[in-house]
């Protein structure tokens, strides 16, 4: 029977180069813009405001003719280095009630944390592009995909975020696949 051959993660990975400005090249000629989005917190909008934006967000849905990727990565806040800068300041106090109050604000982080298991969550869409133009026309269309979609999610409210260099990119990639150390830290 013959052996089968391990691959490494380089060649399992479909990724074949790193671009700037969050472009990634995948194999077969593809590739896809990672764009990270700063949304806005809709709870506390008024019901006038909620209408505009899923208003504005269905412009989003409909101007995307294009193929796109929704993607939400949550990972575990570690609130430890809060609750020491609360302790130290606490050290330096004096006041008695201020002592108090600072101790049971450590207690209520720490039960909230336990009951709800507190995470960040970062927004990115991934935009692709898949087809056999040069390298330049790719990296344009994706480009003006980026454009039409930052136009549209602005009138919702939120911000994006375009992915500045390869380190960036590559830190985004490892947390993507590796979830469980990101979400250690």
């Amino acid at each position: 029977m013959p052996q089968k051959k391990t691959l490494s993660l380089q060649e399992w990975l479909p990724f074949e180069k790193v671009m700037e400005r969050g472009i990634i090249k995948i194999k077969n000629n593809m590739y896809i813009k990672v764009i990270k989005v700063i949304p806005i917190n809709y709870n506390l909008k008024s019901d006038l405001e909620k209408e505009a934006i899923l208003s504005s967000y269905k412009t989003f849905l409909k101007t995307c003719n294009f193929n796109i990727q929704i993607l939400i990565q949550s990972s575990k806040e570690d609130l430890s280095n809060h609750i020491s800068k609360i302790k130290e300041k606490v050290c330096q106090e004096d006041n008695l009630n201020l002592l108090k109050i600072s101790q049971k604000y450590i207690e209520f982080i720490n039960r909230l944390n336990l009951e709800k298991n507190s995470s960040s969550k970062n927004f990115y869409i991934i935009i692709k592009n898949e087809n056999n133009n040069s390298e330049d026309m790719n990296i344009s269309e994706l480009n003006e995909n980026y454009l039409k979609i930052k136009e549209t999610l602005i009138r919702c409210g939120n911000n994006l975020k375009e992915i500045e260099n390869k380190e960036e990119m590559i830190n985004i990639l490892y947390s993507f696949l590796n979830t469980r150390k990101s979400l250690l830290k």
